[in-house]
């Protein structure tokens, strides 16, 4: 791994992303889909779930905003549209199905934002640009499943909608290692600041 880090830092890839004065926590899509054992989106992410109920905690704890995002389509997943049809594991999120709610632990409050999504960004088709932008945040927190999925894609669009993305490591999940790491160090990479846990609840701690 150290030819490959130091191959990207050759070619320029080691730019790094000041922490804002503004943060919010986005916990993206930490729903039971993905810690129940008979789900097929099974990913075996308990700890990453019990990282993002302290992250929770602690930005509570530090006033700073958390926003929260599940997914949910219609009866017949057309507003799911080609993600929808590419992967048929996502009637999980079909109405009435229980593995669409949040985990034990993950309860939104009247003070939380909540979006809900039907594609992997938290961005995509969604207000949730404008929320951010109307609460004045320049930083999001990023934390959930899976890595390789709506974390990356929600971490991407963030940094392209002018938010400085800090993905969570132990915080964030997938159903293998391989895609975990790789997505991780592809966000390092080009798109976002891959943080520890520890380094962010410094962060989240610091005055502002």
């Amino acid at each position: 791994m150290a030819d490959l880090d130091d191959d990207y830092a050759m070619a320029g890839f080691d730019g790094r992303l000041a922490f804002g004065r503004s943060p919010a926590l986005l916990v993206v899509d930490v729903v039971k889909a993905y810690v129940e054992p008979t789900s097929a989106l099974y990913a075996g992410v308990e700890d990453a779930l019990a990282s993002n109920v302290r992250l929770i905690a602690a930005c509570r704890a530090a006033g700073v905003p958390v926003v929260f995002t599940r997914v949910v389509y219609g009866a017949n997943g057309l507003d799911g549209g080609v993600f929808y049809r590419k992967v048929p594991a996502l009637k999980a999120y079909l109405p009435g199905s229980p593995l669409g709610e949040f985990c034990d632990g993950i309860d939104p409050g009247p003070e939380d934002v909540v979006v809900t999504k039907q594609y992997a960004s938290a961005f995509f088709g969604t207000s949730l640009a404008a929320t951010l932008n109307g609460m004045g945040v320049d930083t999001v927190i990023i934390g959930g499943f899976s890595t390789s999925g709506c974390v990356r894609a929600t971490a991407l669009d963030a940094l392209q909608n002018g938010f400085i993305p800090y993905v969570v490591r132990e915080a964030c999940g997938d159903r293998d290692p391989r895609p975990h790491e790789a997505s991780l160090f592809d966000l390092q990479a080009k798109y976002a600041e891959v943080v520890s846990e520890a380094d962010t609840l410094a962060l989240i701690g610091q005055p502002r």
